[in-house]
C-alpha cells in the first residue's frame, strides 16, 4: 500500500470518526427506520438519553411515540412529503414535548426513513408564559377600558362631549363666547315646604326619577343639561356647539317638562310643580374650579332667565319679548305686558303656552305606570 493510500485512508476514518461524534453529540434525537414495518435500525445517543428502552431493529416507532399517525404518515411518504407532528412522551418522571420530523431521503437507492426529535418543552413553557402574560395585559386593558369608559360616563354627566373631548386632547378647556344661545331655568314651587321633604330618601328618589325624565327630554331636543342645584335643573341649546333652532329647542323642552310633570301628578299623591323662564342671548361657557370643577355659563343671556323663572306663577313657562320675536311664528303665547325686570330695565313678558304639535312630542315613561 502506498503512502498515498494510507493518508487517504486515514482521511476517511478520520471523516467517519467525525461523522460519528457529530451525530452523538447533537441536541437533537435522530433515529433511521425500516420504511415497512417503522422498526428503529439505528438512533443516536441523544434519542437514546431520551428512552433508554430503545433498541435497534426491535423497537418500533410507535412504542416511543403513540401518538404517531402512521396512516398519515405513509401518506406524507408516499408524496414525498416530510411528516411533522407534536407529540407527549413521558420520559423518566416528567411529560416532555417532542417536535418530531419524519421524511425520506431523495437518494433513490437509499429507502430508509430519517427520524428527528427536539425536545420543545422550553419553548412550549415559553408559548405558554406568553400566552398566560398576553391573558393578563389583555385583562387589564378591558379593565382600564370598563374604568376609563366609567370615568368618561361620569365626566359627561358634569360637562358637555365636546369640552370633555376638548379636556382629554389638550388637558384645558378654553372658555368661549356665544353670541346667539338659548337659555331654561327651573326650580320647583315650595320645594322645602313639601310633605316628601321631611323624607330625606323619598326625596332624593323623586328628584332623580324627574330629572332623568328631564335629561331624557333634553337630550332629544339638541339640548344639553348644564347643571343640577338643589330643586334648580339648568339646560341650554347652542352651547357648547352653535345650532340654528336653539330658542325653538328650549322652548320645547320647556313645555314638556311642564307637561311630564302634570301627567306624573295626576298618577302620584305627591305633587311637583315647577317655575321656567327660558331666555335667548349672549353667553359665556367654561369650566369652573380646579380640583372639583364643572361647566358653567355665564353673562347676561342666563341672568335674564332666571329673572324670567322668578316672574313665572307655578307651572308657567316665563320669556321676555327678545325671544318671543324668534319663536313667535311657532308657539302660542299670552302678553303678559310690560314689566320692569331688574338689571335689565322694562321688558314685554309673555307666557309660553301649549304648542299645536307638543302632543306629538315624545315624554319618557313614567316609571310604574304604563
Amino acid at each position: 500500500m502506498t503512502e498515498d493510500s494510507n493518508e487517504k485512508g486515514g482521511s476517511s476514518l478520520n471523516l467517519d470518526r467525525f461523522n460519528e461524534m457529530l451525530l452523538e453529540s447533537t441536541a437533537v434525537g435522530l433515529a433511521i427506520l425500516d420504511p415497512e414495518s417503522l422498526t428503529i435500525i439505528f438512533h443516536n445517543k441523544r434519542l437514546g438519553e431520551w428512552f433508554s428502552h430503545v433498541e435497534d431493529r426491535s423497537t418500533v416507532l410507535t412504542d416511543l411515540f403513540p401518538d404517531v399517525n402512521v396512516e398519515r404518515l405513509r401518506e406524507r411518504m408516499d408524496k414525498g412529503r416530510p411528516y411533522t407532528a407534536e407529540v407527549q412522551v413521558r420520559v423518566g418522571r416528567r411529560d416532555v414535548s417532542i417536535a418530531l420530523v419524519v421524511t425520506m431521503p431523495t437518494d433513490e437507492g437509499v429507502r430508509h426513513l430519517i427520524v428527528e426529535c427536539q425536545n420543545i418543552s422550553k419553548l412550549k413553557e415559553l408559548e405558554y408564559m406568553i400566552e398566560s402574560y398576553s391573558k393578563m395585559v389583555e385583562k387589564q386593558n378591558r379593565t382600564l377600558q370598563r374604568e376609563k369608559d366609567r370615568a368618561e360616563k361620569l365626566l359627561l354627566n358634569i360637562m358637555p362631549r365636546k369640552v370633555y373631548e376638548e379636556i382629554e386632547s389638550f388637558g384645558v378647556a378654553t372658555p368661549q363666547r356665544f353670541d346667539s344661545a338659548s337659555v331654561l331655568m327651573l326650580d320647583f314651587v315650595d320645594f322645602t315646604e313639601m310633605t316628601i321633604s321631611q323624607d330625606p330618601t323619598g326625596l332624593i328618589s323623586e328628584l332623580n326619577e324627574i330629572f332623568s325624565a328631564f335629561d331624557f327630554i333634553v337630550e332629544r331636543h339638541n339640548c344639553e343639561r348644564i347643571k343640577t342645584v338643589g330643586d334648580a335643573y339648568v339646560a341650554v341649546s347652542g352651547v357648547p356647539e352653535a345650532v340654528m333652532d336653539h330658542a325653538q329647542n328650549i322652548a320645547r323642552v320647556a313645555l314638556l317638562f311642564v307637561r311630564y310633570l302634570k301627567r306624573r301628578n295626576s298618577q302620584h299623591e305627591e305633587q311637583w310643580r315647577c317655575r321656567i323662564g327660558i331666555n335667548t342671548g349672549a353667553l359665556i361657557g367654561s369650566m369652573v374650579g380646579i380640583q372639583k370643577y364643572v361647566y358653567d355659563i355665564f353673562g347676561p343671556g342666563v341672568n335674564l332667565a332666571a329673572r324670567m323663572e322668578a316672574l313665572s306663577a307655578p307651572m308657567q313657562i316665563t320669556l321676555c319679548d327678545e325671544m318671543h320675536e324668534l319663536i313667535k311664528s311657532d308657539f302660542h303665547f299670552i302678553d303678559r305686558g310690560e314689566a320692569e325686570v331688574k338689571g335689565f330695565g322694562t321688558k314685554r313678558i309673555y307666557t309660553l303656552a301649549e304648542a299645536e304639535d307638543s302632543a306629538t312630542m315624545e315624554l319618557p315613561p313614567i316609571p310604574g305606570h304604563g
